[in-house]
C-alpha cells in the first residue's frame, strides 16, 4: 500500500452534510491516458484499492465515506481529472459523483488550482471516468457562494412500477439522472424523511432497489453499463414554497444501504426528470430539494429534449460544499487492522 509508513494527505470537504475526502497527490500510480483508463486500472491493483480502503474504512472513515484521487486530465481541456471511490470500490461519477464534483470545484478554486474569473462565475472543468464536466464557481471576493452544474439529459423511464415489500404493495417510478433511481413516495410505507426514522428508510431503500434490480426495469435503454437500481429516493412531497415552486424532501439509499446526507446530485436531476414527466415541474421553475438533515439544493429545467428514446430534460442544480478540515494519515505496520474494516 503505497509503504506501510506512507503519508496520505487529504482535504475534506461536505457538500449538503454529505462528505468527500479529496486525495490532491496520492501516494500511488494510476496509468493510463485518460480517467476512464486509470480507473479500470485502480479497480484491479491492490495498492490503489489499498488506499481507497485505508480512507474510506473505519477506523479512518466509515461506511458512508466518499472520496477521490486527483490525477491529470485526459488533455489540455480540463483543470484536472479525479477517481471516485467509496466502501465498494472505483465508481464512474454517473450517480454519486456529481456531490463530489461540488466539492471539487469547491476546492479548485478556493485552492486556486483554478483561477477566479473577474465576473464572479469562473468555469471549472474536470474529468471523470465517464466524461467530461463543467461546473460554475460563483463567488464574491474571496468567498465561494454557490456552485451550479448542468447534468447529463435526464428522463423518467417508468411509472407506476409494482412492487412487494414487507410494508405492503407498493408503486414508484424508475428516473434517470445520471445513474436509474427508484422514486417511493415515504407515505405509501408509513413513513416520513426524518433523521428519527433513519433505520427505517434504509431497510425500505434497500429492499425496493433489490426488488427491481435484476428486473426489465433496471435496464438503461442505451448504455447496459448504466443497467442496475442504483439508488432508491424515498421522499416527502412538501407542497409549495412561497414561491410557487414544488418543495420536496428526500433520501437516497444507494449502493447496499448507503445514505446519502445530501439532497444527491443525480438523484435531484432524476426527480426533476419525474417531475417533469408528471407535470409537476415545468420549466421557469424550481425545484427545492432539502435533505434528511435539512440541507438544500435548487434545481431547474434548461432544456427540453429526447434522449434514450424518451422525452428528456437537462437539469441544472445549485449547491454549495465546506471544507471541514485537512488530515495527515498513516498506516503502522504493526497495525492488526491493517486498512480498516468495514461494519455495515
Amino acid at each position: 500500500m503505497a509503504g506501510a509508513y506512507a503519508v496520505i494527505r487529504t482535504v475534506d470537504h461536505h457538500t449538503g452534510g454529505e462528505p468527500f475526502r479529496i486525495v490532491p497527490d496520492p501516494p500511488a500510480a494510476f496509468p493510463g491516458a485518460t480517467v476512464a483508463e486509470r480507473r479500470m486500472f485502480a479497480i484491479d491493483d491492490p495498492d490503489a484499492d489499498g488506499l481507497r480502503k485505508l480512507l474510506c474504512r473505519e477506523p479512518r472513515g466509515h461506511a458512508d465515506m466518499y472520496g477521490g484521487f486527483i490525477t491529470p486530465p485526459d488533455d489540455e481541456g480540463a483543470h484536472f481529472g479525479v477517481l471516485f471511490w467509496h466502501k465498494d470500490g472505483f465508481s464512474t461519477a454517473c450517480g454519486h459523483g456529481s456531490i463530489a464534483l461540488i466539492a471539487l470545484a469547491v476546492w479548485a478554486v478556493q485552492t486556486r488550482r483554478v483561477a477566479r474569473d473577474p465576473s464572479g462565475s469562473s468555469p471549472v472543468v474536470i474529468d471523470v471516468p465517464s466524461g467530461r464536466v463543467t461546473l460554475r464557481v460563483h463567488t464574491t471576493g474571496e468567498r465561494v457562494t454557490a456552485v451550479d452544474f448542468v447534468n447529463v439529459p435526464s428522463y423518467r423511464l417508468a411509472g407506476h412500477v409494482p412492487v412487494m415489500t414487507t410494508r405492503g404493495n407498493v408503486t414508484v417510478d424508475i428516473g434517470y439522472g445520471g445513474a436509474l433511481y427508484a422514486h417511493l413516495d415515504a407515505a405509501q410505507v408509513g413513513l416520513s424523511v426524518t433523521p428519527e426514522l433513519y433505520s427505517d428508510l434504509i431497510a425500505i431503500g434497500r429492499e425496493v432497489k433489490w426488488a427491481l434490480n435484476d428486473t426489465p426495469f433496471a435496464r438503461h435503454p442505451v448504455d447496459d453499463r448504466l443497467s442496475g437500481i442504483y439508488g432508491t429516493i424515498v421522499y416527502d412531497d412538501l407542497g409549495t414554497d412561497e414561491n410557487g415552486d414544488p418543495h420536496q424532501r428526500d433520501v437516497t439509499v444507494f449502493a447496499d444501504g448507503q445514505v446519502d446526507r445530501s439532497p444527491c446530485g443525480s438523484g435531484t436531476c432524476s426527480r426533476v426528470a419525474v417531475l417533469a414527466a408528471t407535470g409537476r415541474l415545468a420549466p421557469g421553475r424550481t425545484l427545492v430539494h432539502d435533505s434528511i438533515v435539512g440541507t438544500r439544493f435548487h434545481a431547474r429545467i434548461v432544456e427540453e429534449l429526447t434522449a434514450g428514446g424518451h422525452a428528456a430534460v437537462v437539469p441544472e442544480v445549485t449547491g454549495m460544499a465546506y471544507r471541514t478540515g485537512e488530515h495527515r494519515f498513516e498506516l503502522d505496520p504493526d497495525d492488526t487492522l491493517g486498512t480498516g474494516f468495514v461494519l455495515r
